[in-house]
């Protein structure tokens, strides 16, 4: 078999078999985008910490924003479908999928499954034009892992509530217009938590951008910050007082990654195939050696075990209606796990070539980084499983 024969990864995996005509369409219509709008710019992007905010309507006019949620002008897609075009977004950058994870999963995912009727109406439609953008603020300076822990509060006072407090790595909040906050009320413990919409022109709200990062360079993270910043109380949410919605919110986000590591995966394993089908050593492509083979099989074959075990997952959410934490974490933990795997060992047959941003290698190996510890990190969510198999708390 010479290269012309070469069988391909989607050939190999068959999971086209197993997808629906209008998911196809979903994810074709993506990979479009991503190849033709976003790549040509990506290293670009990624070198100036910047995220390229020209193409937001676009995005928006895709129906990719807020595109698991029924109603409000957004468009309604079933898990799979959604998974497939976060793949797609992952493909071309981490931080292009975090950008649509975000807003959709995160900020717009609040609002639909916990905010009031009149949140629904006053914030989803244009969040899903992509004319307000939100971000969801979690994790704290020290608190992450344990968000129980926050210490951010908000003072019932009168009709309004005063917001006080830190959120820090706020993906999209140095250009947000609005952010749900999570903060314990009246001074309470972990069981008084509930979440706030709060809108960025609100005296005492400043969104603070990170920079320096050498992850996630593409996405524009930031710091919130809360300085006695008063809120009516119709800007909080209808979730039950604790950590229960927030931590919903994050599964359906986690699920959501799963998938778009898959994609970042699989660009940096066909870099690698093309790379040593045309590099040569020794007189010969690397790709006729036998450890470059052996390399790009198992990175072949942990992809397309990834690819479908978001498949089955996906399909048992659109069953089922949401998957069990333990599902989601399971999924996210190994599908990150590989993906990173995947990146290191596509940078080393690169070799010196792997570490320049002419090659996508170098930037999903760096973004993968973070993928790998946001979102719950990959310890948390071994003690998730750890604790579902043995009863026993380690925590």
């Amino acid at each position: 078999m010479n290269a012309m024969d070469a069988i391909s990864i989607d050939a190999l995996s068959a999971r086209d078999d197993l997808l629906g005509e209008e998911e196809r369409l979903a994810r074709d219509a993506v990979r479009r985008f991503v190849r033709e709008r976003y790549l040509p710019r990506a290293g670009e992007l990624y070198e100036r910490e910047e995220f390229p905010r020209d193409l937001i309507p676009e995005i928006a006019e895709l129906g990719l924003l807020g595109a698991s949620i029924h109603g409000y002008g957004c468009a309604g897609m079933g898990p799979v479908a959604y998974g497939l075009i976060l793949e797609e977004l992952e493909y071309g950058d981490s931080g292009l999928r975090s950008f649509v994870s975000v807003q959709g999963s995160l900020a717009m995912y609040a609002i639909a499954a916990f905010g009031t009727e009149a949140q629904k109406q006053k914030y989803l439609p244009e969040m899903a034009k992509g004319k307000l953008i939100g971000c969801f603020g979690l994790t704290e300076p020290d608190s992450g892992s344990d968000p129980a822990s926050m210490q951010t509060r908000a003072r019932r006072d009168g009709d309004a509530f005063v917001l006080s407090g830190t959120k820090m790595w706020i993906t999209n909040a140095p250009f947000c217009d609005l952010c749900v906050v999570w903060a314990k009320v009246d001074d309470g413990g972990p069981e008084s938590i509930r979440g706030f919409v709060v809108e960025r022109d609100r005296p005492g709200f400043e969104a603070r951008r990170i920079h320096g990062k050498m992850s996630l360079r593409s996405s524009e993270t930031g710091e919130v910050v809360l300085e006695e910043c008063r809120v009516p109380a119709s800007a909080m949410l209808e979730n039950k007082p604790g950590l229960g919605a927030a931590l919903r919110c994050l599964n359906e986000a986690r699920f959501g990654i799963s998938w778009g590591a898959v994609g970042a995966a699989r660009a940096c394993v066909e870099c690698a195939i093309a790379y040593a089908r045309e590099r040569t050593q020794f007189g010969v492509p690397i790709a006729k050696k036998q450890l470059v083979q052996e390399a790009l099989v198992e990175m072949t074959s942990e992809l397309v075990k990834a690819e479908l075990l978001a498949l089955h997952y996906g399909r048992l959410k659109e069953k089922q209606g949401r998957l069990a934490p333990e599902q989601v974490s399971l999924c996210k933990r190994n599908n990150v796990r590989a993906a990173l795997e995947i990146a290191r060992r596509a940078r080393g047959i690169l070799g010196a070539n792997g570490i320049l941003l002419e090659y996508p290698v170098i930037r999903h190996m760096l973004n993968l980084e973070s993928v790998y510890t946001y979102e719950g990190t990959h310890e948390v969510h071994t003690l998730v499983l750890g604790k579902a198999l043995t009863g026993q708390n380690a925590f």
